[in-house]
């Protein structure tokens, strides 16, 4: 099992070469791809993921709740000749392909208003369509990084390995995470995550995905921590991404 958006550090894992790995060595591939549908390319196929789960509520922007589920034809074929007893109710895959399947057997009573929340939110992606929706996502991860950078910092994540849904700038030396956070939160209506772990107080984990990964809210950000910081150029910087690339950065109904 891998996380394909890591979301404590920002970083993409690249699930290629990780399937490719296991699958030389006889093993399935599970996928947490819960800060990644829907914001950036998944490519589960492609990729050779045997089972990728995700939620609703991240890049999809539905409330939470569900967790869109994908098996392999592989997988599939190794559930189904499984012989001994699942130990858990909820998380007995084969009870729930025989509920979605052939017998309908019965394993829950389903969220309908959800499903409903669930259908609209992926009626908004393909009126957006995939291609932009991900556009928008890497043009706003773009700008906000340049703001970053004008401002002094930098990023935790080399460029190649970067989450566009979930940013982690680094902290400047002397710099009170909790402190930072708190006046945010307090002058400008602004909730960021810090890190945890090693990375507590060493970084924000910022994240844009979704109905949040919106120019107004990148400028938003960046304005408040040139405040913040007192610095100056990261609305500048990332203006000028979007000069330059010719894009908005807002979904375009």
């Amino acid at each position: 099992m891998f996380v394909h958006a890591e979301t404590s550090t920002g970083a993409l894992q690249p699930a290629g070469a990780i399937c490719r790995a296991a699958h030389e060595c006889g093993a399935l591939v599970i996928g947490d791809c819960v800060t990644s549908l829907g914001g950036m390319p998944v490519d589960i196929d492609e990729n050779g993921i045997d089972i990728a789960y995700s939620g609703t509520q991240k890049c999809l922007s539905a409330p939470p709740g569900l967790a869109p589920l994908t098996l392999s034809g592989a997988a599939l074929d190794k559930l189904r000749a499984r012989t001994s007893p699942c130990v858990s109710w909820y998380l007995d895959l084969k009870l729930i392909d025989e509920y979605w399947g052939t017998s309908h057997r019965y394993h829950h009573t389903a969220p309908i208003t959800m499903f409903f929340a669930l259908r609209e939110a992926l009626r908004l992606c393909q009126q957006e369509t995939l291609e932009a929706r991900f556009e928008r996502h890497r043009l706003n991860h773009r700008a906000f990084v340049a703001g970053i950078e004008a401002l002094g910092l930098s990023m935790h994540v080399p460029v190649a390995n970067r989450l566009w849904t979930l940013n982690t700038p680094t902290l400047p030396e002397g710099c009170d995470d909790g402190e930072l956070r708190k006046r945010l939160l307090d002058e400008f209506g602004i909730e960021v995550l810090g890190g945890f772990g090693p990375l507590a107080g060493k970084i924000l984990r910022v994240g844009l995905m979704g109905a949040s990964s919106q120019r107004q809210y990148v400028l938003l950000l960046l304005g408040a921590l040139e405040t913040c910081l007192q610095a100056n150029g990261g609305t500048r910087a990332a203006e000028a991404v979007y000069q330059s690339s010719g894009g908005r950065g807002d979904r375009e109904d």
